[in-house]
């Protein structure tokens, strides 16, 4: 299982110094998400400052971008990063894309199959040096000239990963990608029940085992070493857990542990903007679902064995400051490293 780091708000000016300082710990990788920020510019930053991190989206939003956007922009990075730069794409929920990103809504799992072979046939063009001739229900595409040609590079195509929760985002995962983001909000019950045999059904559909994906999730992780900064952390969680599970696309993981009606309090507080009243609503029960809590040490060796066969890499849903809590991570990075008993 690899250990990599996730940044929930990337920031320009302290790329060079996080990256160099992943790379040094040890990291496997570095994912940006885009929240309050570009999530590719940080990546330019962070390919030119390290030298073995593999460096992805998680996500980029597919749909506020074209294909011709997502396939400049991603073949530009392969090549920068030598390699290592991984495009994660997401669909983002309808209010985000239609009110913060004033684009149409339609079609999620269809539009986002064109997508990725709309990528894939720009970058096709520009490698294989073949015709671009891509045609589907929302993208027609079969204009390239000389002059908008980057040319091949040593790398090739960059790895997708796509994000997704329900089970027709997994299935397509496993039909046409390279590796999938499970969303934060998860358990090893709902990766194991729902997640995986749903990726398994994409893969089994394009002639391909599970070896041919790789599954990735930012966790939330409670560390217990300083009894008081545990205890803020646990309050961290439940907000952030409560915020996820008030938004209906997240309410499938609520409902396959029986949780349904607390997802319907969420959403109902969360309508009348009472955020405080929403982290009593998550118990312990459900806390220690959705979270795993032990010092920085005793966290690698619990969360493969909670999620063991399950994920491939995963970070923590942690702030990451290079020049705080070295010993920490260190912790942390060498439990991942260590071989299996």
């Amino acid at each position: 299982m690899k250990i990599d780091v996730g940044l929930l708000r990337p920031p320009l000016d302290a790329m060079a110094a996080i990256a160099r300082a992943a790379d040094g710990l040890g990291f496997d990788g570095l994912w940006t998400f885009e929240t309050a920020h570009d999530p590719f510019l940080p990546l330019v930053i962070a390919a030119e400052h390290s030298r073995i991190l593999s460096l992805g989206t998680s996500i980029a939003v597919a749909f506020a971008r074209s294909p011709a956007v997502l396939a400049y922009i991603g073949w530009d990075l392969a090549r920068f990063s030598r390699g290592r730069f991984i495009l994660g794409l997401g669909t983002q929920v309808k209010g985000h894309n239609e009110r913060r990103f004033g684009v149409k809504w339609e079609k999620p799992v269809q539009k986002m199959r064109e997508t990725i072979l709309a990528i894939r046939a720009f970058w096709r063009c520009w490698q294989d040096r073949s015709r671009l001739d891509f045609h589907g229900e929302f993208f027609d595409l079969s204009l390239m000239t000389p002059f908008f040609d980057p040319g091949p590079h040593a790398y090739g195509a960059a790895p997708i990963y796509l994000a997704g929760v329900n089970r027709f985002m997994c299935r397509l995962a496993g039909e046409l990608c390279d590796g999938f983001h499970v969303h934060p909000l998860n358990s090893p019950s709902y990766v194991g029940q729902v997640v995986l045999p749903n990726i398994e059904a994409g893969l089994a559909t394009s002639g391909r085992g599970r070896e041919a994906i790789a599954l990735s999730s930012a966790l939330f992780v409670i560390p217990s070493d300083d009894p008081e900064e545990s205890a803020r952390r646990m309050r961290e969680v439940r907000r952030e857990i409560a915020f996820y599970a008030s938004t209906p696309p997240y309410r499938p993981v609520f409902d396959h542990h029986g949780w349904g009606d607390a997802a319907d309090r969420l959403r109902a507080l969360a309508a009348r903007g009472a955020w405080d009243a929403m982290p009593p609503v998550i118990t312990d029960e459900m806390l220690e679902t959705f979270a795993t809590r032990g010092t920085w040490e005793e966290l690698p060796e619990k969360i493969q064995r909670k999620y063991g066969g399950l994920l491939d890499r995963v970070s923590y849903y942690l702030p990451f400051t290079p020049d705080q809590n070295q010993d920490g991570w260190r912790a942390t990075i060498a439990g991942f490293k260590r071989p299996p008993c």
